[in-house]
């Protein structure tokens, strides 16, 4: 069995964030080290090893299978240390370190913002980072401690949380548009409309769900202007420029004051509530939690246990 001396665990923390961030300079920044002190840490520990654990070229780094299996096993040994230093915590004084989310912009709007002025008093010492991000990635890869999206867009690896419940989906106009437009009846009628098409942050068209159970269509509609912010797509049907498909609960002042109005009320969708999301493999934050419960208690929901 190979000693363990103290030098090791830095040099161990070094190793991962490598294979994490897949870039050598990257996780010197996130450590607080030169890339050459980051380069000097895993040739002593490879050496130390007798094994080879990364794979250097100009432009990348990766791990060698031997690197990747002991990553994995150390991961499972650092998760340990976070849990055990969670038990030294004093009840109601959690919440030390850094606790980084990615998010998608709905999300961000709906969910993040109200629950900030709480969670920063209940976790005033946590450094939080929200980065706001609609494209799919590996949380786990890129660093994160969780995500947060729609409920069929988690990987099935991870641990889920719902934090709301169903999402209803409308079909929106502005009066200036209906003042050149009939309203549409059905949906069929909105193959003669102008509509403002939503680009996922895959890159691909979002297509407009109406109706549910056995009755719900699934419509590719027509339209020029393509879209893949919400914000903007709200401001430009609010101009006249289309009908846009949004969530309700996004457009909730745009609804009060009559800036938009929803048609074809009677076939909105209801779909996948938000999750938060995160490794089954790496420790529990216990702000996450925190910040959890204050989500779903905001939104109705009963607190975790």
């Amino acid at each position: 069995m190979a000693t363990f001396e103290r030098t090791d665990l830095g040099d161990f923390n070094v190793f991962l964030t490598i294979v994490r961030r897949r870039s050598f300079t990257t996780a010197a920044i996130e450590l607080g080290l030169t890339p050459s002190a980051a380069s000097h840490a895993m040739r002593r520990l490879e050496a130390r090893l007798g094994a080879k654990l990364l794979n250097r070229t100009s432009r990348a780094v990766s791990p060698t299978d031997l690197g990747l299996k002991f990553a994995q096993r150390l991961e499972e040994g650092f998760d340990a240390i976070g849990s055990a230093l969670e038990v030294l915590e004093a009840p109601g004084n959690v919440r030390f370190g850094e606790l980084r989310l990615n998010v998608f912009r709905d999300a961000a709007h709906l969910l993040i913002s109200p629950a900030l002025p709480e969670f920063t008093r209940q976790c005033p010492d946590v450094r939080l980072t929200v980065a706001v991000d609609d494209r799919p990635i590996d949380i786990v890869a890129e660093g994160y401690d969780a995500g947060m999206r729609y409920g069929h867009h988690v990987p099935e690896d991870m641990i889920a949380v719902p934090l709301t419940g169903a999402q209803r989906w409308v079909v929106v106009g502005s009066p200036a548009y209906f003042r050149e437009h009939a309203r549409p009846q059905i949906p069929d009628d909105l193959a003669g409309h102008v509509c403002l098409q939503l680009l996922l942050g895959d890159n691909t068209a979002y297509r407009w769900d109406l109706g549910s159970g056995g009755e719900a269509r699934r419509l590719r509609v027509p339209g020029l202007i393509t879209l893949n912010d919400t914000a903007t797509t709200i401001t430009a049907a609010k101009a006249g420029l289309g009908l846009a498909y949004v969530l309700e609960a996004r457009i909730a002042e745009e609804l009060e004051e009559g800036s938009l109005e929803i048609v074809l009320a009677d076939q909105a969708s209801d779909g996948d509530p938000f999750h938060m999301y995160y490794s089954s493999r790496r420790h529990n934050h216990p702000a996450l939690r925190t910040l959890i419960n204050i989500i779903r208690q905001q939104n109705g929901m009963t607190r975790l246990a």
